[in-house]
């Protein structure tokens, strides 16, 4: 038989650091509340015996608000694993046993895993752990997650527990006499019928009465009306007394008592501290200067421009290599090729068309060696804090900060994770303004865009108008969440709480693989989807062909003019033709808006559109040069028109599946729909007010 054990624990208490040491599993560990979104399951043997792993989301409580509490609570109390595994924080024991408690009065078989203990211990916290597993009444084993420190000894002491489990611990916790008094009332009437009871202890289920606890009195509605209408006049008497009594709720009073509860246990000699008067740890006095409501912000922005400075800077090189490789695979297949289809889709529609995508990897691998490190470290942490401030004034919610990030404020993220990291925020207002914004963010689909029109353009200051992008995107997308917040998405906001971790140096292992895994998404990316969109865009650039008669009037020596003709004529040419009187205005040509058809599908399409567009008009595929040289000496394209070309890339439509990920998440393809057709309306009134304004200022 095959046990489940179900890992559960608050956000960076190392749980999910735990469940890939245990598993062999290789899945990204963030320093921020959200990053398991769902859980995921691996597989544990010990002594011949075999363990299936559930990583369950992290939460703070089983108090059901936001998504991951759902999760975690219905897994617990629904699939009734053999063992629920806490994790806990062992340098922040007092918040961490919070969960614990909720955990333990769900009725279910607990072992602890008092984690960070190395963390604990270099701030000269000793705790005594048998006595804290006397005190509570399940086992609690040391542990050190990141190097797989008590890891045999924690499974085996979660083995015993499934086999000798034998009920719910009897712990009582007195919650005040108003609150006694209540549950002395409703847990008979709850065990006399048997209500919910499958699932939960009936002093529970009245718990979460007194609480108010939407989920369960929806629940409860549904299995016994009478009973769940009794139940609530029994809550709705104690919530009225507190209030004209104590100004208070009933869900305070417990949490009050719980903590009570928790540093009575601490006070009975299981936790001593040395030198505890004064003591100030390292991550506090860093944060002393990081997070400081005038320097941090200032700080923020010069590490974001040094993490483009450092991008750009090393990566000239290696980005020359890239190209003068593909430069050199286009030249072979000309000079070895016979004339035809074969030889314009090998080197129109593969090399110059996912050769001008694969030609950022260098780019995105340190745009993405750099953001590991800031997240790893724990600084992507403060920048969410330093935010949230930000986000209230803009009707958003400080948890919205990390699906901001997670999707490329820093650039080089992906909306796809960013609009389901937004699950984690509680109210559905904040929850779909935030889905709505987040594809304003510079993923990593857009880098290569913005990265081949700067280096073009304005390649004496590419970290300062990479820089200014970013500064654009954010306040675009903030911009917009307010207008959605005060017309069509109204509601109240509500209050943020964020976990600020303890600073960690990031190991060089990990670092490599986190940077190397994303840039190989990207690398697979270029190689599938890329390749098959640009396959087909090239079928309609060289589909039909030019008529014969019309052919017959180029000459020799035209064969470039004759190409372009060629182009022009084929179904993506006028596509392309019959949108330019209206894309004019922003300053794109035909050529262009083949590109940003196809981007609909995939943003770094538009990188190798442009690079099929123009070699498709190229004679000598040796003399060829890169696609940036061919833009900067193009008669049509110059600093304006590449800078409204980069304001419309970063606000409009999403790529195709992000509009998939919307409406699921959504619930609706309306705002799926909407999002496609605001966002692009939107880059395109900015565009065009971009290119006519600074032509009027004389920058054409």
């Amino acid at each position: 038989m095959v046990h489940t054990i179900a890992l559960a624990g608050n956000p960076n208490s190392g749980k999910t650091t735990l469940f890939n040491a245990l598993t062999g599993a290789r899945q990204h560990v963030g320093n921020y509340p959200g990053v398991t979104v769902e859980k995921k399951t691996g597989v544990y043997q010990i002594d011949g015996r075999q363990f299936s792993l559930v990583d369950l989301p992290g939460t703070y409580s089983m108090t059901a608000y936001s998504l991951e509490e759902v999760i975690t609570r219905d897994f617990i109390s629904t699939q009734k694993p053999a063992v629920v595994v806490d994790i806990v924080d062992a340098s922040n024991l007092e918040r961490n046993l919070y969960l614990t408690l909720q955990i333990i009065e769900i009725g279910v078989p607990v072992c602890i895993a008092l984690n960070m203990m190395d963390v604990a211990k270099s701030r000269g916290v000793r705790i005594d752990a048998p006595r804290l597993s006397a005190l509570l009444g399940v086992p609690v084993v040391p542990t050190v997650a990141r190097n797989g420190t008590g890891k045999k000894e924690l499974m085996a002491a979660a083995a015993q527990v499934a086999d000798t489990y034998a009920g719910p611990k009897n712990l009582q916790i007195s919650y005040g006499e108003d609150i006694d008094t209540a549950l002395a009332e409703m847990e008979p009437m709850i065990s006399r019928v048997e209500f919910l009871t499958q699932y939960y202890p009936a002093r529970w289920v009245a718990l979460k009465y007194l609480e108010a606890d939407e989920q369960i009195v929806s629940a409860g509605r549904r299995a016994d009306a009478q009973i769940s209408e009794k139940l609530g006049q029994i809550a709705d008497r104690v919530a009225s007394h507190l209030n004209r009594t104590l100004d208070t709720d009933a869900e305070s009073i417990i949490a009050d008592h719980r903590f009570g509860f928790i540093k009575s246990i601490i006070r009975q000699g299981v936790i001593e501290v040395e030198n505890e008067q004064n003591r100030l740890y390292l991550s506090d006095q860093i944060d002393k200067v990081l997070i400081n409501r005038l320097a941090g912000p200032f700080i923020m922005a010069g590490v974001v421009f040094l993490l483009y400075h450092f991008t750009f800077a090393f990566s000239e090189i290696p980005a020359a290599w890239m190209e003068s490789g593909f430069g050199v695979l286009r030249g072979l297949a000309d000079s070895h090729m016979a004339e035809g289809l074969l030889k314009s889709l090998v080197i129109s529609g593969i090399i110059d068309g996912v050769g001008g995508v694969l030609g950022f990897v260098p780019i995105i691998l340190l745009m993405f060696l750099g953001i590991t490190i800031l997240e790893d470290s724990g600084y992507l942490s403060r920048v969410a804090f330093m935010l949230d401030r930000v986000f209230k004034v803009f009707g958003l919610h400080g948890s919205s900060v990390m699906p901001f990030i997670v999707s490329g404020g820093i650039a080089g993220g992906c909306a796809v994770p960013g609009i389901m990291a937004a699950r984690t925020l509680k109210s559905p207002k904040e929850r779909l303004a935030t889905l709505l914004t987040v594809p304003f963010m510079n993923c990593g689909a857009k880098l290569p865009v913005f990265a081949l029109l700067i280096g073009a353009f304005f390649a004496s200051h590419k970290a300062w108008v990479m820089f200014a992008v970013t500064l654009m995107s954010w306040s675009g997308a903030l911009a917009v969440a307010w207008l959605l917040r005060k017309t069509i998405i109204r509601g109240a906001p509500t209050p943020f709480i964020m976990e600020l971790p303890p600073y960690r140096l990031p190991t060089v292992r990990g670092v490599l693989i986190h940077a190397w895994e994303r840039t190989w998404q990207y690398i697979r990316k270029a190689g599938t989807v890329i390749l098959a969109i640009s396959i087909l865009l090239w079928a309609l650039m060289s589909f039909p062909g030019l008529p014969a008669d019309q052919a017959a009037t180029f000459g020799p020596g035209q064969e470039a003019a004759l190409a372009g003709a060629e182009l022009r004529h084929s179904v993506a040419g006028r596509i392309g033709t019959s949108l330019e009187p209206v894309t004019g205005l922003a300053g794109f040509d035909w050529r262009t808006n083949i590109a940003l058809v196809g981007g609909f599908a995939a943003k770094e399409v538009i990188v190798s559109t442009l690079g099929t567009a123009y070699s498709m008009g190229e004679i000598d595929a040796q003399e060829a040069s890169g696609l940036s040289q061919h833009l900067a000496q193009a008669p049509q394209w110059g600093p304006l028109t590449a800078f409204a070309l980069i304001v419309f890339v970063m606000f409009y439509s999403p790529c195709f599946v992000a509009v998939v990920c919307i409406a699921r998440e959504a619930g609706s393809w309306k705002w799926a729909g909407f999002s496609m057709v605001f966002n692009t309306v939107l880059a395109f009134v900015l565009a065009v007010l971009v290119y006519q304004a600074g032509s009027l200022l004389g920058f054409g």
